[in-house]
């Protein structure tokens, strides 16, 4: 419920929804050319800028879904949010696919550190999974899958970021290296000011995400519709919409690498918003609190997130439908998810 304790009106819940998203969306597109001009003048690279500093700003409005529903008691509603936003953002590589003409971009931006998130987004889910058949065992309010969710997370980091380069994209015409570009003014202010623009920008993200989930709370009530369907799309479409925009808007700037990272990497963060909600819903634990849709909807996750490692492992040039295999099976089972999820 909104923070006066009262329903909005119905009106007003969609007006909020969508206004949340479309602030959301500018915010969004600011955020990608500060993001590739971090990722240069700091030396991280685009693969790990964007899967760690970018993916976590991407992902505020997501957590903040998360922890809001969490805690006013709507474990579905979060639990459906953060693996919704997963299966929705995973879909956006297709659009970005889309956008890049050249060639299959799981081609074109070949990296094992994308390659490696992928592998870490499959581990923290199967941990909730995990979790969700477990027995009903917490430690002040809190079950054990979610240390074990951000020890893995800190972990894999320090194994993406140290690894050794055992493994190496063979080089073709269509590959887009990431090599540091021109970023205009942005390129010629201090970086402090780049991070402080940054951190704002991040900031209003966290606000829409709040609003959306005040909103999100209301549509379920004012409409009958199950929180399973309003958090999986409706919520989870919002929380994938920047990484959405970043893919096809780092695509358009020539970062390949980047679009990929930021959509996978922010993936892998999505995935510790259950730890965020876990925290904040006092029910018990909100892993237990999951319901055949939200389990459903992980296991959909799992399958969509095997499918882009397999499109970016296999690097095929000649497409289907002009997005790669990949791309077609992403659309497929994310569309027969949502169509099962609504009837």
């Amino acid at each position: 419920m909104p923070i006066t304790g009262q329903t909005w009106p119905l009106g007003l819940a969609i007006a909020v929804f969508v206004l949340a998203a479309v602030v959301t969306m500018v915010c969004t597109v600011r955020l990608v050319g500060l993001g590739d001009a971090l990722a240069d003048r700091t030396g991280w690279g685009e693969a790990l800028f964007g899967a760690v500093f970018f993916g976590a700003a991407t992902s505020l409005s997501g957590i903040a879904m998360t922890a809001v529903s969490a805690a006013d008691g709507q474990a579905q509603l979060a639990y459906s949010n953060a693996v919704g936003g997963i299966a929705a953002q995973t879909v956006a590589i297709v659009a970005a696919d889309v956008a890049y003409r050249r060639a299959n971009l799981e081609h074109a931006a070949a990296s094992a550190q994308n390659l490696l998130f992928g592998w870490l987004l499959i581990v923290l889910l199967s941990v909730a999974l995990l979790a969700s058949f477990s027995p009903e065992v917490t430690v002040l309010g809190v079950h054990p899958a979610s240390v074990i969710m951000v020890a893995g997370y800190a972990g894999g980091l320090k194994i993406i970021h140290g690894r050794p380069e055992m493994w190496r994209a063979v080089t073709t015409r269509e590959i887009r290296p990431d090599r540091p570009s021109d970023h205009g003014a942005l390129g010629r202010r201090r970086v402090w000011l780049v991070w402080a623009e940054f951190a704002a920008v991040a900031l209003l993200v966290v606000a829409s995400g709040w609003a959306v989930a005040e909103a999100a709370q209301d549509l379920v009530v004012l409409t009958g519709l199950s929180a399973g369907v309003v958090g999986a799309i409706f919520m989870g479409v919002v929380n994938a919409l920047p990484e959405s925009i970043t893919a096809v808007a780092a695509v358009r700037r020539g970062a390949m690498t980047l679009a990929i990272a930021a959509v996978i990497g922010g993936n892998s963060l999505d995935a510790l918003n259950l730890v965020v909600g876990d925290i904040a819903f006092r029910g018990g634990s909100l892993f237990h609190a999951a319901q055949p849709d939200q389990l459903f909807l992980t296991t959909a996750a799992l399958l969509m997130t095997a499918v882009l490692l397999g499109g970016m492992l296999v690097r095929q040039r000649r497409e289907w439908a002009r997005v790669g295999f990949e791309g077609v099976l992403l659309l497929v089972i994310y569309v027969s998810t949502v169509v099962i999820l609504a009837f």
